[in-house]
């Protein structure tokens, strides 16, 4: 028997506020870890982007700028992660905040399975995007690679 948390994957999005809430109805009572993936260094990419990709050489980076974005990606992550387990725990689930920084050669997905070991997770709960009736990869890998039960919920049909 798993000891460990329910993990909620959460990225804002409307899909992962789904997801939440009706991980609630099923898992009321239960602890919980809200978690939200940023990536860090994603600002230092970005301002290399645009010159790179019209076969430019890259521009000169302003270090200011990007460490800026990024603390400020980070911070966004810490305050989606802070109101998502609100919400949680509103909604009956024992929840917490987590904000974990992701590899940049690491998927969304593997960050959350890897989490779900370390952490014995009893079951690991995402919302699924509609891509046209296929899950997304983030869902397909969690559901592939979990080491505990993949709790996968689609996107409300407008």
């Amino acid at each position: 028997m798993r000891s460990g948390p329910i993990l909620i994957g959460y990225d804002g999005t409307p899909a992962s506020e789904h997801a939440l809430r009706e991980a609630a109805g099923l898992l009321r009572g239960r602890a919980a870890l809200v978690v939200c993936v940023w990536k860090p260094g994603l600002a230092f990419e970005l301002v290399e982007l645009p010159a790179s990709s019209i076969g430019l050489p890259p521009a000169p980076l302003d270090l200011r700028t990007a460490i800026e974005v990024d603390r400020t990606l980070y911070e966004g992550a810490q305050r989606a992660a802070g109101q998502a387990a609100a919400l949680a725990r509103e909604l009956g689930i024992e929840a917490e905040p987590l904000t974990v920084a992701e590899d940049l050669d690491v998927t969304v997905d593997e960050t959350l399975v890897t989490l779900a070991r370390e952490r014995d997770a009893q079951a690991v709960v995402v919302g699924a995007h509609a891509h046209g009736g296929l899950l997304g990869a983030t869902a397909r890998g969690v559901i592939h690679q979990a080491p505990c039960p993949a709790v996968v919920v689609r996107e409300p049909v407008a």
